[in-house]
């Protein structure tokens, strides 16, 4: 296809490579000074590649990324690619400009500085399709999918049950991980696209999806492919078992308050500010009932063990992959409390199942392998 004769598509890949050329910047910040000096931005193509998803040609002094990969797959993806591509051309200088191996160690080392997948390449197993049923974790995670397709019974107590049920499981088995001092592997995916703004309910889902899911979350700066500039996304990492319901609960949630929010507006005269309002009501309600929901045989504080446990292991990970990191305090805004005390009744409420939406970033997240 001639992209002259789309001009949709050309303007669409010309936001892509501004966003490749901005990600690159962002990615080689993390390297000391003196290499950030010599490393020179490169050109950045899409080609149709049949098998690799990227390649960096030192000649050229440029990255090339899959077309169809790029326009496919969620930005997070095409980041890690692209770390992936900024290593090869890092791992150039680290070598004194001779060629070394592919994928050996100075290569290693450049990905090591970067915080680079070296994996990002070839056929790259994204976590969105990442499943191994032999795996503990995974049966774990099909057990916690069975709970929460339980948890859609029209019989509130019985999706009640199964909801608490499906927390608890996941609570015994983290906490068993992390007190046995397993060995694990981590990943780190958006739960959702990079957008320009967030507002307050973005940020307490976060904090939410933190406390209760064993997962952990830090606003990054990234590409926002529909206004073409700089904006933030929140990455969460984990175990890809952990990311991936945190993920589904992320976007469970968002969706539920979208409905709820519809419904509870219509005729009435509120603005977005409200909307925000309704959310954080929505999110204090549901967080109160995962702090105090027990079951016969479980306490509440047996229920509340897992916002106590913390993983050293994934501590080191964040440590390791975001080594410079701050905190900025939000200023407190207005709020209407009816609007919010009716949010908090409907997150009382909410059962977290399988399968409702539909549709949604993470709703594959939880498909049936």
């Amino acid at each position: 296809m001639d992209l002259k004769e789309n001009p949709v598509q050309e303007a669409l890949e010309r936001r892509i490579l501004h966003g490749l050329a901005c990600e690159w910047e962002v990615a080689i910040w993390i390297l000391p000074p003196e290499l950030r000096m010599l490393m020179k931005r490169p050109l950045f193509r899409l080609g149709n590649m049949k098998k690799a998803l990227g390649s960096w040609t030192a000649h050229k002094r440029e990255i090339c990324l899959n077309r169809n990969f790029v326009l496919h797959c969620p930005w997070d993806s095409v980041r890690e690619v692209l770390r992936h591509e900024t290593a090869h051309q890092l791992s150039q200088i680290l070598a004194g400009g001779l060629d070394s191996a592919p994928h050996g160690p100075v290569f290693q080392k450049a990905c090591q500085l970067l915080r680079a997948d070296s994996r990002a390449s070839g056929f790259y197993e994204r976590l969105r399709e990442h499943s191994d049923p032999a795996a503990q974790e995974d049966k774990i995670l099909l057990r916690v999918q069975k709970l929460m397709a339980l948890a859609q019974s029209s019989n509130r107590h019985e999706a009640e049950a199964a909801m608490q049920k499906a927390h608890e499981l996941t609570a015994r088995h983290n906490i068993d991980l992390i007190s046995r001092n397993m060995p694990r592997d981590f990943v780190s995916v958006f739960p959702c696209p990079p957008a320009l703004r967030h507002f307050r309910e973005d940020y307490m889902l976060a904090m939410l999806v933190e406390d209760f899911y064993f997962v952990q979350g830090i606003w990054v700066p990234a590409y926002v492919l529909e206004k073409g500039k700089m904006g933030r996304a929140l990455e969460i990492s984990g175990t890809a078992q952990n990311v991936k319901l945190a993920a589904y609960v992320w976007d469970f949630v968002r969706h539920f308050t979208q409905r709820q929010w519809q419904d509870y507006s219509r005729g009435k005269n509120l603005n977005r500010y409200r909307k925000s309002d309704f959310a954080v009501g929505i999110l204090r309600g549901f967080r109160s009932r995962l702090e105090s929901g027990k079951s016969p045989k479980t306490n509440a504080a047996d229920s509340r063990a897992l916002v106590k446990m913390e993983d050293p292991l994934l501590h080191r990970y964040m440590k390791y992959r975001y080594p410079h990191t701050s905190r900025v305090r939000a200023k407190p805004l207005r709020h209407d409390p009816d609007v919010m005390d009716d949010g908090v009744r409907i997150g009382e409420k909410l059962v977290i199942s399988k399968g409702i939406t539909g549709q949604g970033e993470s709703g594959k997240y939880l498909s049936e392998p």
